[in-house]
């Protein structure tokens, strides 16, 4: 049965920026496969919002900032536990550009998350220390959004923290699986589904709304 998206509804395409696709310095692999997809779904919603990760060049999470350290390792920081990354998406580098296959000229919003030097950001809603908001909720409310779909990179982090938090800000949010790709490091992407079940995030294919 075809989902059909109401004028409320709103589709949150995650960090779909170079860093993250074929070629980047954190590549999830079949990135670039999913944009001519999220291209054609976003012409179902009359709203769109994009997050794009933002970093300064010397950020916490970055390994080369952690002499002995190398990527997919870990630290300890007064927020938890903070998987280092590669260096990525760094303020005005080529890396942090969305797309330009991107073709979703109706996008009213850009939420830039992670710029902070010390605190990182998967989500869309929150920085990494759970108490820096982004105003991603506030802007949602303030529009009487509906439902949320979300799209993007990756699966597993940026997507999934995005999914949660929003369920948890009270918000009725599905993820489109087919429309994301994950890293995949360590059993995360089976996690991440976990957690987004057990948050109330429901889970379909675009099919279901293309048709």
């Amino acid at each position: 049965m075809t989902i059909e998206i109401a004028p409320e509804d709103v589709l949150v395409v995650v960090d779909m920026q170079y860093d993250f696709l074929p070629g980047g310095s954190l590549a999830v692999a079949g990135g670039d496969e999913i944009v001519p997809l999220v291209n054609a779904l976003a012409k179902k919603f009359t709203h769109v919002v994009l997050t794009q990760d933002w970093h300064p060049a010397d950020h916490v999470s970055f390994a080369s900032q952690h002499e002995g350290k190398a990527p997919f390792q870990t630290i300890e920081l007064e927020y938890g536990t903070q998987v280092l990354w590669p260096d990525h998406c760094v303020w005005n580098s080529h890396g942090a550009e969305l797309s330009a296959e991107l073709d979703i000229p109706h996008a009213q919003l850009i939420i830039r998350k992670g710029y902070d030097r010390a605190i990182d950001s998967y989500s869309g809603f929150q920085e990494a220390d759970r108490q820096t908001l982004t105003g991603l909720a506030g802007y949602l409310g303030e529009r009487e959004a509906g439902r949320l779909y979300i799209v993007g990179l990756a699966t597993d982090f940026c997507v999934a923290w995005t999914a949660i938090d929003g369920a948890a800000g009270g918000f009725d949010v599905t993820v489109i699986e087919d429309a994301t790709r994950a890293i995949d490091t360590g059993g995360s992407l089976q996690q991440a589904w976990a957690d987004m079940k057990d948050a109330g995030v429901e889970r379909i294919m675009s099919r279901q709304i293309l048709g």
